[in-house]
């Protein structure tokens, strides 16, 4: 990303890709229009496991945040559960209808499932709904702000902050002209920001302040792409990002050892005038002495000889 380089195209499915998540920086998940779930390493960009996930397609997959299981769900009308250590399935739920998105709450409790314009909220314990969200338009994307605010954009040009907790819109505003493709958020330096694309050819950024959670987002920036959108991915440069940091944090841990020394030298110019005071005490005794030691050392000649 950072030189713009095409590393090049991994041919394992038959049929549309349909889904793709990065599972941190090794590895990566992609289902297809074939029914089936690949599991490649971003390293060597192998195939590791090829799974036949679905009888029809594989319509989305979420990644739990420990890595060890996925979500998956296609037009057989199902949901599976893969255990990724094994490279397994690990359990089947059927669906009433097919459902075309399911996402993974950040802290992995919870999980939902979006079938037109019904979100079902699941408990990862029970694996039961524990209530169901629905709005007018059918559901295009579907973001986790927080562990329990999700982010829902239909197809219309208003995006949606709803409770998993209550089930009850926090928030709704304007963000487009035309309908919403795709939601993306992330937080950097205490900030919280979610970008849009929409088929009115815009990427826009807001900020969102979570204690004011109710009150509509600020716009940060837009652009105009002059292109029907249908999907948005954002990277972050990491990379970059950490050697802000590292060199912040090298500032202010050199700007406190410039302060220690300061106080050293501080201490040592302290301790300097000390020992000069003392020094310039024991030049003023050195003379005293001296006429002392004089004639004691007359007294013991005068004896030496007497004896």
């Amino acid at each position: 990303m950072k030189k713009k380089i095409e590393h090049g195209a991994l041919l394992q499915h038959n049929g549309t890709i349909t889904c793709l998540e990065f599972y941190g920086t090794a590895h990566l998940l992609s289902g297809a229009e074939d029914g089936l779930i690949c599991i490649w390493n971003t390293k060597r960009w192998e195939c590791l496991k090829s799974i036949k996930a679905h009888k029809g397609q594989v319509t989305s997959l979420s990644i739990h945040p420990s890595g060890k299981l996925a979500l998956s769900v296609g037009t057989d009308k199902t949901l599976r559960t893969w255990n990724l250590v094994e490279g397994r399935s690990a359990f089947i739920k059927n669906l009433k209808q097919n459902a075309h998105i399911i996402k993974w709450s950040p802290d992995g409790e919870r999980y939902v499932t979006v079938i037109t314009n019904k979100v079902d909220i699941y408990k990862l314990d029970t694996a039961s709904i524990t209530g169901t969200i629905t709005t007018e338009k059918r559901i295009s994307s579907l973001r986790f702000i927080t562990d329990s605010i999700l982010a829902i954009a239909g197809d219309d040009e208003i995006i949606r902050f709803y409770s998993c907790e209550s089930q009850k819109c926090l928030c709704e505003f304007k963000a487009h002209e035309n309908r919403i493709k795709d939601i993306y958020s992330f937080e950097r330096e205490g900030q919280h920001v979610i970008v849009t694309a929409s088929s009115d050819g815009y990427i826009k950024m807001w900020n969102l302040d979570l204690n004011k959670i109710k009150d509509v987002p600020s716009l940060l920036c837009e652009v105009s792409t002059k292109a029907r959108l249908t999907c948005l991915a954002v990277w972050l440069d990491q990379a970059s990002e950490m050697k802000e940091n590292s060199e912040k944090a090298a500032t202010s841990s050199q700007a406190n050892e410039d302060e220690k020394l300061s106080i050293v030298k501080k201490k040592k110019g302290c301790l300097t005038d000390k020992s000069d005071k003392t020094s310039e005490r024991k030049r003023k005794i050195t003379p005293k002495k001296q006429k002392l030691e004089a004639p004691l050392q007359k007294k013991k000649k005068k004896r030496n000889s007497s004896a």
